[in-house]
């Protein structure tokens, strides 16, 4: 394979040979470095060997689903995860963001509209701009903009990109709450439809790791018909 060392490298998992080819061909043409693999059983060991810069999943393959390499590569794969799918199921979108998944389009997708989705990925995984607060600091959690790392009492949390993007969020705004329109258009750059579940989602995956009760939070409190508050130190 030659290399591209100033291009983002995409590996495309997708059994669908005229769309992977598609999608690779439109990819290409804009800047990326493309790579296609149709067979699900091979998905986890790509991924973990190559360690592209994003990888785009369908959730419907042969040998492995995507859901499932997506949940096993996660401890080894810190890049983000578009999942795509003919599927539209809410459960499904559930699944696959509580296996770690970044991002979850629903096909047919318009390729300029993948094209800015994958960017907006990218941008959130390459860091923050050089200015502003880049580390902050409550009781025993700390969370890092320049590393993108957060420890809870030393220990490093293990969070997917979009995970700490959102925690990141919060606790910026801690003692503000943040509706869920204002997250979407932060995070994802798009209105809040009013049925998208993914921010609840990684809220529910937050909290645990952040040493947080699901049951009874008192750091990220949900406040109803609203969005979130991240409770400041008293």
């Amino acid at each position: 394979m030659p290399d591209y060392p100033d291009q983002d490298h995409v590996l495309i998992i997708e059994d669908d040979q005229r769309l992977a080819e598609l999608t690779r061909d439109y990819l290409e043409a804009n800047g990326f470095q493309v790579t296609l693999e149709a067979d699900g059983a091979k998905g986890v060991d790509r991924i973990l060997t190559l360690q592209p810069d994003l990888v785009i999943l369908d959730l419907m393959l042969p040998g492995e689903d995507g859901l499932a390499i997506c949940r096993r590569v996660r401890p080894n794969f810190a890049g983000p995860i578009m999942m795509l799918t003919a599927r539209t199921d809410d459960l499904d979108q559930v699944l696959g963001l509580e296996m770690g998944a970044d991002d979850y389009v629903p096909k047919p997708v318009q390729p300029r509209v993948l094209l800015a989705r994958m960017r907006a990925l990218l941008r959130r995984a390459d860091g923050p701009a050089p200015d502003g607060e880049m580390r902050l600091r409550f009781e025993n959690l700390e969370i890092d903009n320049a590393t993108r790392e957060a420890w809870l009492s030393g220990e490093r949390i293990d969070l997917t990109s979009a995970e700490f993007d959102l925690l990141w969020l919060l606790g910026r705004n801690a003692g503000r709450v943040l509706t869920r329109e204002e997250i979407f258009s932060d995070l994802r750059g798009i209105k809040y439809d009013g049925q998208d579940r993914s921010i609840d989602v990684r809220v529910s995956r937050i909290r645990p790791k952040i040493g947080d009760d699901p049951n009874q939070p008192h750091r990220i409190k949900t406040v109803r018909s609203k969005g979130y508050l991240f409770v400041k130190d008293s």
